[in-house]
């Protein structure tokens, strides 16, 4: 068995070993396993339903995970993504159906999955400023912070039209809580503990049951047809996202997953060796063929947009080479599909999960160190995306914005040379969505 699974993966090619492919691939699992808590939990926003949704969540999980380690033999763990079901849950328009926000992530993973075919993603990754690029990931942070603020009752609306938040009742024991579980998230990731996220959800979780404030699980195993996936599943309204006003709703999926997969798999291609001196990663189309797919599947199975998790990191330090991880991943996500009672207690628990939402915000808000701040057709662009995408409360509006204003200040600063055709084609769509679409 050793001998025919060291031929399909090749790890011994690579430096690796069978042993440290299943520990590679567990640990990833451990410290990643938390997108079964939250992910339902917030697209629930979107009146998803939540038990369906969590199957659709394991589901997607253990399908991305799958067909990156059979098809890309990459040791990189696929999942809907945290800030992209942010994005559906609260930042599109209340008038459009959770069905609709599902048929939107079909046609982004489509529209991504044609263009990697056709080639055309170096073209379109040359074309977004750097300063853009990082101001995605920064605003996308910020605004998964405020989220969990808001959620947990940190900071709450204020009564004055004045003053739009105000601080919360930081004394009342579920805001408490939430304090108490950032600040340990925080300290088991930066101890580097597997699983950081998902034991700080657990720990938080218990406390509060013992308080009284949430209810322990009444099962360890239950049959996933119990949760009926069929709420959820093959729901999605493709016709009914085919409408102009759409157009900065897919723009935005498109490219916040777009980006998420070019930085994710080329930073964890590093780690493994498969990026040469030029930047070039090998087979690049594979990984990214996977995501793509994988984000259509999510929609199919009823959850949000999938893509390659930088917690793979995790298992690559432990050894993990080769694709052999990846499909260990996905079995622990296949075999999670029994253990939702477990799991689903804390789905009700804002005060233990939101601190998940929070934390990777602020590891993704990290991204401001990189930011370009002398050049002021650079900063700006990069500034205004940040501010809208957190005070519209709308990743849309700043992902536009930026893209729109990006071009326009290297124009009226006679620096057109440096606007890339791409970025022209960008700006230029999102001023037509701005002009005629209807803006949220």
């Amino acid at each position: 068995m050793t001998e025919y699974l060291d031929r399909w993966f090749a790890f011994s090619e690579r430096g690796s070993s069978l042993r440290l492919e299943i520990l590679g691939g567990a640990t990833t699992f451990a410290t990643m396993a938390y997108i079964i808590v939250v992910n339902p939990a917030i697209l629930a926003n979107a009146n998803i339903p939540i038990g369906p949704s969590t199957i659709a969540t394991i589901l997607a999980s253990a399908f991305g995970c799958l067909l990156m380690g059979l098809y890309a033999n990459r040791p990189i763990a696929v999942a809907p993504y945290m800030g992209e079901n942010a994005f559906i849950a609260f930042s599109m328009a209340a008038v459009i159906t959770w069905q609709q926000r599902l048929g939107s992530v079909f046609i982004a993973g489509a529209i991504f999955l044609a263009l990697t075919l056709l080639r055309a993603r170096s073209w379109l990754a040359e074309a977004i400023a750097p300063n853009l690029k990082h101001s995605f990931a920064i605003g996308i942070g910020l605004f998964m912070l405020l989220i969990g603020m808001y959620e947990t009752g940190i900071v709450v609306r204020a009564p004055s039209p004045a003053t739009p938040l105000k601080i919360g009742e930081i004394r009342d024991m579920k805001v408490m809580l939430a304090i108490a579980g950032f600040f340990l998230m925080a300290v088991l990731t930066y101890w580097n503990v597997r699983g950081a996220i998902l034991i700080g959800i657990a720990v938080i979780a218990a406390i509060g049951c013992i308080l009284g404030l949430g209810e322990a699980p009444d099962a360890v195993l239950a049959w996933p047809g119990d949760y009926h996936a069929e709420h959820v599943a093959g729901q999605l309204d493709i016709l009914g996202c085919l409408r102009f006003d759409f157009a900065g709703i897919l723009l935005t999926l498109f490219l916040i997953s777009f980006l998420d997969t070019i930085g994710t798999i080329y930073a964890l291609g590093s780690a493994v060796g498969m990026v040469d001196e030029k930047g070039y990663l090998q087979d690049v189309e594979k990984p990214m063929i996977v995501d793509s797919i994988s984000c259509m599947f999510s929609a199919l199975v009823g959850t949000s947009t999938s893509g390659a998790y930088i917690e793979s990191a995790t298992g690559i330090r432990e050894g993990a080479r080769t694709g052999l991880a990846a499909v260990v991943t996905g079995l622990l996500f296949a075999a999670a599909l029994f253990f939702v009672p477990l799991v689903q207690p804390l789905q009700s628990l804002k005060f233990a999960y939101y601190p998940a939402l929070m934390i990777v915000g602020a590891m993704m808000f990290m991204a401001v160190r990189r930011l370009d701040t002398e050049d002021l057709t650079e900063f700006l662009p990069a500034l205004v995306t940040i501010v809208m995408m957190v005070f519209s409360y709308n990743i849309a509006n700043g992902l536009t914005a930026g893209l729109v204003l990006h071009p326009a200040l290297k124009l009226v600063s006679w620096r057109w040379r440096e606007i890339h055709p791409g970025a022209a084609l960008l700006g230029g769509l999102c001023l037509v969505y701005y002009v005629f679409g209807e803006v949220h």
